[in-house]
């Protein structure tokens, strides 16, 4: 038991449940475990939640891209005050597809995987802190959720988020990790696409959990992208922890047809616990093919809770 904890076990707490049905104690047992996320391994046991606790209870729209490189997504393709008022009309028009209340979030990529081997040849290059700090003053004055995306090329997790510790001990900032440029066989990211097992899922689960009990915060969004099933493999052995919300984000662009098949090949049939989708301005208009309308996305089962746009 953690010093100064006590659950229902203590003999303060015991010798009065003697005089309590079964009823009253499970209720007080219940109401203890949601006080404070360092019992979070009783909650989840408990089958609760966690106060704050972003989903199910809200849907997530967000613009993907980083503020120095236009070509990477909206977030960075738009000047900040255009893409900002066009965030809040997006975010509206999912309000409209459903009743489900709908948070606005910047997703920006951090950490950038690169052509290049850099100085210690692992193809990584991690934003200024600067940029960094900029995009999460951002989301402050206008109230959005930020998340801070991980693309570690022939780097790790390890490595990589122990330096975003300072930014995502904020309450409303949260993480995003790609498989697509972890390259665990040693080859150039883009060259072809990489992986991520559960071990190093896990790995930014527990990370992030160790964070929200330190620091008394609520529960953070993990968000994991994927467009292939070799992209992430053994998900099974992923674990859930009620500290940390998993997003299994369905990546992929192209016609509906092949989006909706997608996510039902590597989403639906691979559930972990929370489910996202992805919307390319560009990439999905190519050819005859069209954006999916929120009312469409909607409509896919498990509805997806966190969307994206780039």
């Amino acid at each position: 038991m953690l010093p100064g904890f006590c659950l229902l076990s203590c003999d303060s707490t015991s010798s009065r449940s003697t005089h309590l049905s079964i009823a009253e104690v499970a209720y007080q047992r219940r109401e203890l475990l949601h006080h404070d996320s360092l019992r979070a391994d009783s909650v989840a046991r408990a089958g609760g939640q966690l106060p704050g606790a972003i989903l199910p209870g809200n849907r997530i729209v967000a613009f993907y891209g980083n503020p120095l490189h236009k070509a990477m997504g909206i977030l960075g393709e738009l000047p900040k005050d255009e893409m900002l008022r066009r965030l809040t009309k997006q975010a509206a028009e999912w309000q409209r597809a459903d009743s489900l209340p709908v948070r606005p979030a910047l997703h920006l990529i951090a950490v950038i995987a690169q052509r290049d081997s850099g100085s210690d040849g692992k193809y990584r290059m991690a934003l200024p802190d600067t940029t960094i700090r900029r995009v999460i003053r951002w989301g402050q004055e206008h109230q959005t959720l930020v998340f801070l995306d991980v693309q570690v090329g022939l780097s790790d997790l390890q490595h990589e988020l122990p330096k975003l510790a300072p930014y995502l001990r904020l309450p409303f900032v949260h993480l995003g990790i790609d498989p697509e440029f972890s390259m665990k066989s040693g080859r150039r990211p883009g060259t072809e696409v990489g992986e991520f097992d559960a071990v190093d899922i896990n790995y930014a689960r527990q990370f992030l959990a160790r964070l929200v009990s330190e620091n008394h915060l609520p529960p953070k969004v993990l968000v994991v992208h994927r467009f292939r099933q070799d992209m992430v493999t053994n998900y099974q052995d992923i674990k859930l922890d009620p500290r940390v919300q998993i997003v299994m984000h369905m990546d992929g662009w192209g016609t509906p047809r092949i989006k909706r098949s997608s996510y039902r090949k590597f989403i639906k049939k691979e559930p972990v616990e929370y489910t996202g989708f992805k919307i390319f301005y560009r990439n999905d208009r190519k050819g005859e093919s069209r954006l999916m309308t929120p009312r469409e996305v909607v409509a896919l089962t498990p509805a997806p809770l966190y969307i994206q746009y780039q």
